[in-house]
């Protein structure tokens, strides 16, 4: 399958599930904490460079954008989770509706991957472990993308790499990608593999 790359737009913001959209589009969701890079990503992987945009403060954005992939695929860009200085009402909406991507989303059978991004700087977080593992239990495909790897030197990157490996709860990931939206490492071999999932 081609995607012209060019041929992008955000389709809808939501904020509640009802207004999740019910087009017959395979569906790749972006899992990740706040500012992990998820929207670097997504401009990075659509050649774009402001589509997605981060809030100006992390963990305030609290939608679902879903991103019309030239008519052929939804990514799905989820909450950002993690944020120490989110009040207790915003996390419990972030949880409600990340969980009614989930579990309340009519489209749900057409979510096809799951990308958990992972700062490759820190390795995975108790958030991050909790989503792997809920991904795992629901036996949804997921695969991981180490973001930041630019600023890694070689040894960084091995111990990363030893880490995720010794990590039981990264075990079900179907393959760990070295990605970085600053040196455009790792989005050819991202893009493939989402690409694989949604034939």
């Amino acid at each position: 399958m081609k995607i012209n790359p060019n041929n992008v737009s955000l389709k809808i913001t939501a904020g509640f599930a009802s207004q999740f959209p019910r087009e017959a589009l395979p569906q790749v969701a972006l899992s990740g904490r706040s500012n992990v890079g998820k929207s670097s990503l997504v401009n990075c992987l659509i050649n774009r460079k402001n589509l997605a945009r981060g809030s100006s403060t992390p963990g305030k954005t609290i939608t679902v954008n879903f991103y019309d992939i030239d008519k052929k695929l939804f990514l799905v860009d989820l909450p950002g989770y993690g944020y120490a200085k989110r009040t207790y009402e915003e996390k419990l909406k972030w949880s409600k509706l990340t969980d009614s991507y989930f579990t309340n989303n009519e489209s749900i059978d057409l979510l096809r991957l799951v990308v958990q991004l992972i700062d490759s700087r820190t390795g995975p977080t108790k958030d991050d472990v909790d989503m792997l593992r809920f991904l795992a239990e629901s036996n949804i495909p997921h695969i991981i993308a180490a973001t930041k790897c630019d600023k890694l030197n070689a040894t960084e990157r091995r111990a990363f790499c030893e880490m995720i490996s010794a990590n039981p709860d990264c075990k079900s990931c179907g393959e760990i990608i070295m990605f970085s939206a600053k040196s455009k490492e790792g989005k050819d071999e991202l893009m493939s593999a989402i690409l694989s999932y949604i034939k």
